[in-house]
C-alpha cells in the first residue's frame, strides 16, 4: 500500500514558472505532482510538498474499545435498548416514517421537560449546542443579560452572551454555592435586562441550583428566563411549565443514557413571540429556532438541515425508557442513589464540593492534600475500569466528578465506586 505524505517547504520560483513539478519514485509507483503557481514573483514562497512513503503493510482492525462504567461528569453509559434502536435502518430525514418518529420524540420530550409548549425539540449537536441556540435566539446585540456566573458552565453561557453582542450582568457566586433570589432580583431592578440566564445543575461543582423563588422574582419583572439542564433532565426535578421557564436545554449523553449528539431544548410562546420580533436576525441559521420549527413541529415540514436520523432514534427509545419508569419514580431514585454515595465519601473522610443544595445527579469531591487527581484517576480506569471526571477550570485539580446518572444511578454502583476510590486512594498514599 503507498502512503502519501505532505511535507511543508520553501521553494524558490522564477517569475515566469507557472508551475512546479516534482517527481519521486517509491517501490514500482510514480507520483507526479503538478503545482500551478500563475502569479509567483521571484523570492522564496512556503509550499506543500507531495512526498511518496514508503510502502506500509498495516492492518487496521476492528474497534475494540475497553468496557468501562461511565462514572463521570458524561457522557454515561449507554442503554442496550438505545444501542439498538442505533443500528435501526436509516431513512431519509424528510420520509413520512421519520415524520412520524419526529413527532413521536417532540412528545415524549415534553413528557421529559413537562410542558405543553409546542416548540419542544432536539437540536443537532451536543449541549453546548444547546446552550447556543437558547442565548442566540433569545439576546440582541445591545441586550443586558443576567447571568448566574458560579461555575464553569455560567461563565460559558457569559461567553455566548458576549459572542451575541449581548451585556452580560454576572451574578458571581464560589464554584459550588448558588445564586441567590435576592442577587436576581437586585439585577433586574438595577438594569434594563429582560432576560436571565441560569445552569440548574452546574456540573463542574455538583450544586444544584434552586430556581423556584428566582422564577417568580423573573416574572414579577417581566423578563425570560433561560436554564441549562444539561445535567439535571430526568435526573433531577424539572418543571418547565410549573416554574415558568422561557427555554430550557438539555443534552442527551447525561441522564438520558444516549450518545452525545442531540440537545433537546423548549421555549415558551413568550419566548417565540421575542424571538419571531427580533429588530435583528438570529446570527445563526443552524440555530435559528423560528426556522428549525418549521422543520421539527409542522405538518408540511421545510427542510432545514439533514438531522441524524439515528440519534434521533436513540433520543426516542431513551425517552421512551424514561416514560416507562416515570419521572417521580426516577428522581425519587437519583436523590437516594446520590444520599447513600455521599455517606460512602464521607466514610473515606472526605468531603463534598457543593455542601448545601448538592446535585444527585453529579458529586464534586474534594481532592485531599497532597494527593493526586489524575493518579487517582488513572488507577480507578486502568485497574477497576471506572471512569471519573477531573475538576474543570477554578477546580480544576481540586475535585473528582462523579456522575450517577441515567441507569448509572444504582445502589451497586454508589457502593462499587466508593470502594474502589478507597482503594485507588491507598495505592496514592503508598505511590
Amino acid at each position: 500500500m503507498l502512503i502519501v505524505q505532505y511535507r511543508c517547504l520553501d521553494f524558490a520560483v522564477d517569475q515566469k514558472q507557472t508551475k512546479a513539478q516534482y517527481l519521486f519514485t517509491s517501490g514500482k509507483s510514480n507520483i507526479e505532482y503538478l503545482y500551478p503557481r500563475p502569479s509567483l514573483v521571484k523570492g522564496s514562497h512556503r509550499s506543500w510538498q507531495c512526498i511518496a512513503g514508503e510502502s506500509l503493510q498495516r492492518n487496521y482492525g476492528e474497534l475494540n474499545p475497553p468496557d468501562r462504567l461511565l462514572l463521570g461528569a458524561g457522557p454515561s453509559n449507554v442503554h442496550p435498548r438505545v444501542y439498538k434502536a442505533l443500528i435501526s435502518p436509516i431513512v431519509e430525514h424528510l420520509d413520512p416514517y421519520f415524520s412520524e418518529v419526529m413527532e413521536e420524540t417532540a412528545e415524549l420530550l415534553r413528557y421529559a421537560f413537562k410542558t405543553r409548549n409546542r416548540i419542544t425539540f432536539p437540536v443537532s449537536g451536543t449541549g453546548t449546542a444547546g446552550m447556543e441556540a437558547a442565548v442566540c435566539n433569545i439576546v440582541e446585540p445591545g441586550e443586558e443579560v443576567v447571568v448566574g456566573v458560579n461555575g464553569f458552565f455560567g461563565e460559558r453561557m457569559r461567553d455566548i452572551v458576549e459572542r451575541c453582542g449581548g451585556k452580560p450582568i454576572a451574578l458571581t457566586e464560589t464554584w459550588g454555592n448558588v445564586i441567590s433570589k435576592e442577587a436576581v432580583e437586585e439585577a433586574l431592578a438595577n438594569s434594563k435586562a429582560k432576560t436571565v440566564a441560569l445552569v440548574h445543575a452546574e456540573t463542574t461543582t455538583g450544586a444544584l441550583q434552586p430556581l423556584c423563588d428566582i422564577a417568580k422574582v423573573v416574572r414579577q419583572y417581566d423578563a425570560l428566563l433561560v436554564v441549562d439542564t444539561v445535567t439535571s433532565l430526568t435526573g433531577c426535578e424539572v418543571d418547565v411549565d410549573a416554574l415558568g421557564i422561557d427555554v430550557c436545554f438539555s443534552a442527551s449523553q447525561k441522564c438520558l443514557n444516549c450518545p452525545p449528539g442531540m440537545a433537546p431544548i423548549t421555549a415558551s410562546e413568550r419566548a417565540m413571540e421575542k424571538i419571531r420580533n427580533r429588530k435583528t436576525r438570529v446570527q445563526s441559521l443552524y440555530f435559528d429556532l423560528s426556522v428549525i420549527e418549521k422543520y421539527w413541529v409542522e405538518s408540511n415540514r421545510v427542510y432545514h438541515h439533514t438531522a441524524p436520523i439515528l440519534l434521533v432514534y436513540a433520543l426516542r427509545e431513551a425517552l421512551r425508557i424514561v416514560q416507562e419508569e416515570g419521572l417521580e419514580g426516577r428522581w425519587a431514585r437519583h436523590k437516594q442513589n446520590s444520599k447513600t454515595l455521599i455517606e460512602g465519601i464521607e466514610s473515606l473522610g472526605l468531603e463534598v464540593n457543593a455542601k448545601k443544595n448538592i446535585c444527585p445527579s453529579i458529586i464534586a469531591v474534594l481532592v485531599p492534600q497532597g494527593v493526586s487527581d489524575a493518579h487517582v484517576k488513572a488507577t480507578l480506569n486502568n485497574e477497576y475500569g471506572i471512569t471519573v471526571s477531573l475538576g474543570l477550570g477554578a477546580l480544576r485539580g481540586r475535585v473528582w466528578r462523579i456522575g450517577l446518572m441515567g441507569m448509572n444511578s444504582t445502589q451497586r454502583n454508589t457502593l462499587l465506586i466508593s470502594q474502589s476510590l478507597g482503594n485507588a486512594l491507598k495505592n496514592d498514599c503508598l505511590a
